[in-house]
């Protein structure tokens, strides 16, 4: 299988030697074809995609700006591909925040991500000091290898369906107000008893935050499948995420973040991903604001758990609302349609 490879040419940047020996050494013996332009993005029904966008001294690529643009107004342009993505930066900052933005753009138009599908080259490549310790290397080389690494996961990507998957549903919302939790009985209505069904709520102090243990601590904790901290995350959540096929987190918009319960589930899951991948679970979410942002919180999870925690992003993952007073969800224009297609894209994705 080959890649359509995704490098937007800036004029006003000087070629990149650094980011063309990257891609060159991942894509050494892999079919690929290369567009520049904007003008050049069409609809890639299907295909494997890897962006690859180098950035100026401003974190700006403008011909990156221009396919961006492209990919927000023609929302299925990008329908049923899955993608990787590497970002070559000048300096320490706005690798990761370009990639979050463009995983929701890209997933919103139909694109699903393999999980941890970033690969960034901050401007010093201090980022890859550990991956070059552990293979014995430079930093160059860790960038390099990396990037193969991703092209190899890409080109074998399948995401596997079962008959009846399981779904873990967390929250930390009050049933009897919470617009999130009308629209999650809405969907799991529509998904019937086509799924097994693990719900936990994370609300009034069931939860501690991570508090930072040293690495060979956590990872001691991790092997066992267990946390230094326990209660509920070692009780209930560690299994769930472990027999799970899907992942739904409920997320009313807090502030433009995330709930602080929801917030400590992903810190605490470090200690299990030290031990695991979460290559094969993948992950929806339900994002109500009270009047904006939840493009916000939806970049928070795409960064937190499919770049970090390596979970399976399938195409169009969020389900993102506005509504303030309770019940005012169920009661949008249009939002049964919505909701059918969201029920529908759970099922296309977990079940064979």
């Amino acid at each position: 299988m080959s890649i359509i490879v995704i490098k937007p040419i800036d004029p006003r940047l000087p070629a990149s030697a650094r980011l063309d020996g990257v891609l060159n050494f991942a894509l050494e013996i892999i079919g690929h074809e290369t567009i520049h332009t904007a003008e050049q993005l069409k609809h890639f029904s299907g295909k494997k995609l890897l962006f690859a966008i180098d950035l100026g001294d401003d974190g700006i690529n403008l011909e990156y700006i221009k396919m961006l643009s492209k990919i927000r107004n023609h929302t299925s342009i990008l329908n049923g591909c899955t993608a990787g993505i590497i970002v070559n930066g000048n300096g320490p900052l706005y690798t990761k925040s370009l990639a979050s933005e463009l995983v929701l753009a890209a997933n919103l138009s139909g694109c699903a991500f393999l999980g941890r599908p970033l690969v960034e080259g901050t401007g010093s490549l201090e980022n890859f000091k550990i991956q070059a310790k552990n293979a014995g290397c430079g930093l160059f080389d860790a960038y390099k290898l990396a990037a193969k690494e991703l092209v190899g996961r890409l080109i074998n990507e399948e995401f596997a369906k079962i008959e009846k998957p399981e779904l873990l549903v967390l929250h930390a919302s009050n049933h009897r107000t919470s617009n999130t939790m009308s629209l999650w009985n809405e969907v799991k209505s529509r998904l019937g008893d086509r799924f097994f069904y693990n719900e936990i709520g994370l609300r009034n102090g069931t939860l501690s935050d991570c508090s930072g243990c040293p690495y060979t601590m956590c990872l001691h904790f991790g092997e066992r499948g267990s946390c230094f901290y326990g209660g509920v995350m070692q009780e209930k959540v560690y299994p769930a995420v472990r027999s799970c096929n899907g992942i739904i987190m409920l997320c009313p918009n807090y502030n433009d973040a995330l709930s602080a319960n929801l917030t400590a589930f992903i810190n605490r899951l470090t200690a299990l991903f030290r031990q695991v991948r979460f290559y094969d679970k993948a992950l929806f979410s339900l994002v109500v604001s009270g009047y904006s942002g939840g493009d916000i919180v939806a970049r928070q999870l795409i960064s937190a758990l499919n770049m970090n925690k390596s979970v399976y992003l399938p195409q169009n993952f969020a389900m993102i609302e506005t509504a303030n007073n309770p019940g005012e969800a169920v009661a949008l224009e249009g939002i049964g349609k919505r909701l059918d297609s969201f029920a529908e894209n759970i099922c296309n994705t977990l079940i064979k």
